[in-house]
């Protein structure tokens, strides 16, 4: 999805805040699969860093909005996806943590 709306971000953005918000994409899709492969000592740091990350990524989406550089057309579709992810993450955490502390 973030890829079809990349090209259409005003050029005084796209290559600025467009391309913050890519990077963020990938970073977090990089340290989702890591934690996968993670060994259980390892895993909670990681989603840890990939629920600053969602953040981090979610305030330069509502930032690019607030500026118009996404729609709301472009804005909500793209929005969904990321409220679940960060629910889906922090189940991980919890079950992480509950397991953690025995």
């Amino acid at each position: 999805m973030w890829l079809n709306i990349l090209p259409h971000f005003p050029k005084l953005t796209r290559y600025s805040l467009g391309e913050k918000i890519n990077l963020s994409f990938i970073e977090l899709a990089e340290l989702i699969l890591t934690a996968g492969f993670a060994s259980r000592e390892m895993k909670l740091p990681i989603i840890q860093k990939a629920c600053l990350k969602l953040d981090v990524l979610k305030f330069f989406m509502r930032l690019a909005w607030e500026l118009k550089a996404i729609d709301n057309k472009k804005f909500a579709p793209i929005s969904a996806p990321l409220v679940e992810v960060g629910k889906m993450l922090g189940g991980w955490q919890k079950q992480l943590t509950k397991n953690s502390s025995y």
